[in-house]
């Protein structure tokens, strides 16, 4: 029943997915998953927040007013090749929280900067950009080392290639994470965030070990 529910969830994605909103801003997320991460969010309480995959900015609102009721000087990172914020923009928080940087997640400049901003942060990190698996898996090694012991890393999408929509995808995130964990032991999937039995997700809530 949950496997069919899926299916037609993201057959139907044009006025479930892609129709969704935060604040009025374009916002691709499951809304079991979006609940997910702000329960981490309230309980990691994290700096910083870095978002690999803009869109149009609404998670990053999202995440950004979740934060300020935990964290006053907390702040999000948003990161994509292309800059599509300008709705995101005319929601004041985005402008007081959010930094946004322009590239690719694994370009060394993007790079370099993302490792300035997370100096002394507790930090959480959100992979949502190119759903390869190779993209998925450079990202993971890039960005893994940002997140703090005891914070998470959330690998979105891992639904795709048979898990299970989409069967015909390709190695995408779920395959990813599979060999991420084999060679990476800080960290460990965090199968209670997938309690609401279907997410977009799945093996993709990692918890960095203490």
């Amino acid at each position: 029943m949950v496997r069919r529910f899926a299916e037609l969830w993201w057959t139907e994605k044009k006025s479930t997915l892609f129709a969704n909103r935060w604040c009025g801003v374009p916002t691709l997320q499951h809304p079991f998953d979006a609940w997910v991460t702000q329960e981490i969010i309230y309980e990691v309480c994290p700096d910083l927040i870095i978002e690999c995959g803009s869109y149009r900015g609404g998670s990053a609102v999202m995440w950004a007013m979740i934060l300020e009721q935990i964290n006053p000087s907390g702040r999000v990172l948003t990161i994509d090749v292309e800059d599509r914020l300008e709705r995101a923009r005319s929601v004041p928080i985005f402008l007081q929280r959010v930094d946004s940087l322009t590239g690719s997640t694994l370009d060394p400049g993007v790079l370099a900067e993302v490792r300035a901003c997370t100096v002394g942060k507790r930090t959480l990190v959100i992979l949502d950009s190119d759903h390869s698996k190779t993209h998925v898996a450079a990202e993971l090694d890039a960005y893994a080392p940002f997140v703090t012991p005891g914070s998470y890393l959330i690998v979105q999408d891992g639904v795709v290639n048979g898990h299970p929509v989409e069967p015909a995808y390709g190695p995408g995130p779920f395959e990813a994470v599979v060999e991420f964990l084999e060679r990476d032991r800080h960290f460990a999937i965090d199968v209670t965030r997938e309690r609401m039995l279907f997410t977009f997700n799945p093996n993709g809530f990692l918890r960095r070990l203490e």
